[in-house]
């Protein structure tokens, strides 16, 4: 079986087993992960995340739509209101 292949077998509880055992650093049985063993887990997690999943529900998606309250308001609908400041 190519890697290709095994990509392709994962279900998606599998994929979520491996993204939780990267994201503890454990194995469900409790054992630690390799560095090895992290590295092939999220190569599999990011490779099988971009043949099933939308963007926006992968690995490290960074949304860079606008921030809310991030649009300015028409200045005609919204006068400016000039206070004069006494004492001084």
């Amino acid at each position: 079986m190519d890697y290709q292949q095994m990509i392709e077998s994962l279900t998606p509880e599998l994929y979520r087993s491996l993204r939780r055992a990267v994201e503890l650093g454990r194995w469900p049985d409790g054992s630690r992960l390799t560095p090895e063993q992290r590295e092939h887990a999220m190569q599999a997690i990011i490779a099988w995340g971009e043949r099933h999943l939308d963007e926006s529900e992968r690995v490290g998606f960074i949304d860079k739509g606008h921030k809310a309250g991030d649009t300015c308001s028409d200045p005609e609908e919204m006068p400016l209101n000039w206070q004069e400041r006494s004492g001084g």
